[in-house]
């Protein structure tokens, strides 16, 4: 089975996927895969630096990540010509380990997609959907502790995001990651898991 994994920035998505693939799970992750790709010496850069110019890269060869984010935050036809390089690099690899997984004969492939919604192409690649989902005061209070931002900007990344409501309308199962510590939401994702299978 493949099923996708996605959840808001701050929700505990990349918990729930260590989580699934210590119950032995296959795990793709699809930022994982991006950050290589745009990596210096990655097969996105060429083609970056053909649409963004020398601005854009960093000095190790590798995407400049602070110029690149600041510019897709204000600009939305630089963030979709990002994607327009990025996706379908990430989405050949994605298909490259799902087919290994498979012929490896793995019961459950995790697809960790933070944008499977907003693609609107995953769905129709995926058996099921899980969401990992939580309310937005929790999303800003995590991001802010883990990565120091502040509120407006993490505001900014979630608008950035699918809302809470389009990802919930696209799951098949739901993680509900609010006020549970991590022992209550690793029996929770063990249960989910052996509803699929592991």
């Amino acid at each position: 089975m493949r099923l996708g994994l996605t959840g808001g920035i701050g929700s505990g998505k990349s918990t729930v996927a260590e989580l699934l693939r210590a119950q032995g799970a296959v795990l793709i992750d699809a930022d994982a895969i991006s950050r290589a790709t745009t990596a210096a010496g990655g097969s996105a850069m060429p083609a970056i630096q053909a649409a963004f110019g020398d601005g854009l890269v960093a000095a190790d060869g590798g995407l400049h990540r602070a110029a690149m984010r600041a510019l897709v935050f204000s600009d939305p036809e630089a963030r979709y010509t990002l994607q327009a390089i990025v996706h379908p690099l990430v989405a050949a690899e994605i298909d490259r380990q799902s087919r290994a997984a498979a012929k490896n004969r793995a019961t459950l492939t995790v697809i960790d997609i933070p944008l499977l919604v907003e693609s609107g192409v995953w769905r129709r690649q995926l058996d099921r959907v899980l969401v990992v989902d939580c309310s937005p005061q929790t999303q800003i209070g995590r991001v802010g502790l883990r990565d120091g931002h502040t509120a407006a900007v993490i505001s900014a990344m979630m608008q950035a995001q699918a809302s809470r409501s389009q990802r919930l309308a696209a799951a098949d199962a739901v993680v509900h990651n609010d006020g549970i510590n991590l022992e209550q939401l690793t029996l929770l994702v063990r249960k989910i898991g052996h509803e699929f299978g592991l």
